[in-house]
């Protein structure tokens, strides 16, 4: 399984971007993808999720501002960010996991996906 990111950039505050992960390799008819960020200094922290069902969640700071969706025929998972803020500064990763539905509350930690993207960096200026 490769997972290969896109559409990093360095932008102004309230600008938007849009970021793909295009996954290879991968048939699991049961799965969950997701993307992580991790900001100079701190830990990976979930973003945003989608899993085979459809079903979506979302970290509380990126909530109505951030959307995951996925195009199936394309295998891939685009993150749509608006409204950019400096603290949205990070690298972003795209991550994979099989027989990984979400379910209600937090979003699933890191240790539970198997595939990762090599990330790329997403910088905002005030």
């Amino acid at each position: 399984v490769q997972l290969v990111e896109s559409g990093g950039a360095s932008v102004q505050s309230g600008e938007s971007l849009r970021l793909s992960c295009a996954a290879s390799g991968y048939t699991y008819s049961s799965y969950c993808m997701a993307w992580f960020r991790q900001a100079p200094g701190k830990r990976r922290e979930g973003v945003a999720a989608i899993d085979s069902d459809g079903s979506k969640n979302y970290a509380d700071s990126v909530k109505g501002r951030f959307t995951i969706s996925e195009d199936k025929f394309k295998n891939t998972m685009i993150l749509e960010m608006s409204n950019l803020k400096p603290e949205d500064t990070g690298t972003y990763y795209c991550a994979a996991g099989e027989w990984l539905l979400l379910i209600p509350g937090p979003l699933p930690r890191e240790d539970q996906y198997e595939y990762w993207g090599q990330g790329v960096l997403v910088t905002v200026s005030s």
